[in-house]
C-alpha cells in the first residue's frame, strides 16, 4: 500500500505539471535509445530490475542496489552502418550503507559531415577545395544519487543532467533537466516508476552563421534559423518484474515496462491525445549466475504501405552476457525488425565491480 501511495503521488504531480506544458515531440531523442547491452538485449525493459551503474540512465533508484564499493561501465555501438557512434560511460560509488552516488555520460555523434555551403566562391565558380567537414554531436552528463529508504523494499533516486548539443561551429545548445525514480520490492515481485525530464528539459539554441551560409540558405529557399528554446516534456515509465529460480543454477527474469507520453498521439501500440502508451517486454535466462541469454520485444508501430495496406510491426532484440568474477561482458543485437541490413546494431558493453564487500 505504501508503494502504491508513493507512485500515485508521483503520478498526480507529474500529470498536473505536464498538463500545463506544450512543446513539440521528439526532443533530445538521443536520450531515448537506451544504454548498456544488458538492457538493450531486453528491449529496454530494465527500469525495475536495474541494479548497476547504468541505473543513472534507466532509473537512479537502482544505484542503491549495487553490491560493491565501486562500479564502472563502458558501452559502444554504431548505427546506420557505422555512420553514427553511440557511447556511454559511468561510475558509481557507495557513500554509506544506504546511499550511492553515480556519474555518467552519453555521446551520440556523426562525424565527418561535408559542409558544402561554401562550395561556390564569390565569383560563382565551383571549388571543391572549399568543402570542409563538421560533426553533429549530442552529449549528456548525469549526476545521480540513490538512497535506500526506511520503508522496507523502497529505494528512490534522482539524476540531474546537463545537455550539450553541437552542429559544427555554427549551432549549439545547452540544456538542463531532472529525472526521478523509485523501486519497490514486494515479496517476489518488483515494481518501479521513473519520471524522465520531470521538470521538463530546456535546451537553449544559439546559431552562428557566416554571411555565405546565410546567402546559401536564402538561395535554396530555407528559413534562416534563429536562437530559440527547445523543450523536452516529461515522460513516465512504469514497470514490474519477477525472477523465477527453477533450480540453484537456472533462473529466469521477466520484466514488462510501459512508457507513457503526454504530448499528443504517437505511433505506438496504445495511442490517444491525452496519453500514448508504448509497452515492451524482456526476458533474461541465467545459468549459475555466470551466463545470461536475453530477449525482448517492443517498438510496436503501425503504418500504411504504398498499396494502402495497414502494416503492424514490432522490434525484437536479443543479447548474451558473461560474468567472469567481477567483470561483466554483454552483447546485444538490436533493430532486428528492420528490413534494411544497414539499420541493425551491435552493442557491446563492459562492467567491472571494484572492492567487493566481504561476506
Amino acid at each position: 500500500m505504501k508503494a502504491k501511495f508513493f507512485i500515485s503521488i508521483l503520478l498526480s504531480l507529474f500529470l498536473n505539471f505536464i498538463g500545463k506544458a506544450q512543446a513539440p515531440k521528439y526532443s533530445n531523442e538521443f536520450l531515448s535509445i537506451g544504454v548498456g547491452a544488458h538492457a538493450l538485449g531486453m528491449a529496454n525493459s530494465y527500469i525495475t530490475s536495474v541494479n548497476d551503474v547504468t541505473a543513472s540512465y534507466w532509473n537512479p533508484a537502482g544505484l542503491a542496489s549495487i553490491g560493491n564499493q565501486h562500479q564502472v561501465a563502458l558501452m559502444h555501438s554504431e548505427y546506420f552502418a557505422g555512420i553514427a557512434k553511440y557511447d556511454f560511460g559511468g561510475i558509481a560509488t557507495r557513500l554509506d550503507s544506504s546511499s550511492v552516488l553515480g556519474v555518467s555520460f552519453v555521446r551520440f555523434g556523426v562525424d565527418g559531415i561535408p559542409n558544402t555551403t561554401d562550395l561556390i566562391d564569390p565569383n560563382g565558380n565551383v571549388d571543391y577545395n572549399r568543402i570542409t567537414t563538421f560533426s553533429a554531436v549530442d552529449f549528456a552528463f548525469l549526476m545521480s544519487y540513490a538512497k535506500t529508504m526506511k520503508i522496507k523494499g523502497l529505494r528512490v533516486g534522482a539524476s540531474a543532467k546537463i545537455i550539450r548539443r553541437r552542429v559544427g561551429d555554427f549551432a549549439g545548445a545547452w540544456g538542463f533537466g531532472l529525472d526521478a525514480g523509485a523501486q519497490y520490492d514486494y515479496k517476489k515481485w518488483k515494481f518501479a516508476a521513473m519520471a524522465r525530464d520531470v521538470t521538463s528539459t530546456f535546451n537553449a539554441w544559439t546559431f552562428n552563421l557566416s554571411d555565405q551560409m546565410k546567402q546559401t540558405f536564402i538561395a535554396t529557399g530555407n528559413d534562416l534559423p534563429s536562437n530559440s528554446v527547445e523543450v523536452t516534456l516529461p515522460k513516465l515509465l512504469l514497470g514490474s518484474a519477477r525472477k523465477f529460480d527453477f533450480t540453484k543454477k537456472i533462473s529466469l527474469l521477466a520484466e514488462v515496462n510501459a512508457d507513457l507520453t503526454f504530448d499528443g498521439k504517437r505511433n505506438v501500440l496504445i495511442k490517444s491525445k491525452p496519453v500514448s502508451i508504448d509497452p515492451h517486454f524482456g526476458l533474461e535466462g541465467g545459468f549459475m549466475n555466470i551466463v545470461f541469454l536475453r530477449a525482448g520485444i517492443g517498438n510496436y508501430q503501425t503504418y500504411t504501405d504504398a498499396l494502402g495496406k495497414t502494416i503492424h510491426t514490432f522490434q525484437p532484440n536479443v543479447g548474451v552476457g558473461v560474468r567472469i568474477k567481477s567483470v561483466y561482458i554483454d552483447y546485444a543485437f538490436t533493430d532486428l525488425g528492420d528490413q534494411s541490413v544497414a539499420l541493425f546494431s551491435h552493442v557491446f558493453s563492459l562492467k567491472v565491480d571494484i572492492n567487493k564487500k566481504q561476506k
